[in-house]
C-alpha cells in the first residue's frame, strides 16, 4: 500500500495545537522527522500511548500530515486509534500531548492508559 492510500489515516485528526507543538519541538531535534504515536500493551487501564520523535518512516506507517507537522501511527496502533483526535493541551496541570479516543472505554488519571 503506497503513501496516498494511508493519507486518510480511518478519522484520526490532529489539531492545530499538536501540530504547532510538533513543528516547534522537531525545530529543536536534529534529524527527527516526525512524531510517532503508538499504542502498547501496559498501563493502568490495559494500553498505553507511546510519543517518540523519529528519523524515518516505516512501511507499514499511516501519515498525518497538518500545518508543517508530520505524525506516523504503525497499522497495529492504527487499529485501535481509528477516530481519535490528537491534541496538545497547555494547561495548569501542565503540557502534553493527549489522544481523545472514542474506542476507550476507560482511561486513567494521568490519559496515557486506556482500555477498550
Amino acid at each position: 500500500m503506497g503513501i496516498d492510500a494511508k493519507t486518510d489515516m480511518k478519522g484520526v485528526d490532529l489539531t492545530e495545537a499538536a501540530a504547532k507543538r510538533i513543528v516547534q519541538i522537531l525545530k529543536d531535534e536534529p534529524g527527527k522527522m516526525a512524531l510517532r504515536v503508538s499504542v502498547e500493551g501496559g498501563g493502568c487501564s490495559g494500553f498505553s500511548y507511546k510519543f517518540d520523535l523519529v528519523e524515518s518512516r516505516n512501511d507499514d506507517d499511516s501519515i498525518i500530515e497538518k500545518d508543517g507537522a508530520t505524525v506516523l501511527i504503525d497499522e497495529l496502533s492504527l487499529v485501535y486509534m481509528g477516530g481519535s483526535v490528537i491534541d496538545f493541551v497547555d494547561d495548569l496541570i501542565g503540557q502534553s500531548f493527549q489522544i481523545r479516543n472514542p474506542n476507550a472505554v476507560a482511561s486513567c488519571g494521568c490519559g496515557t492508559s486506556f482500555s477498550i
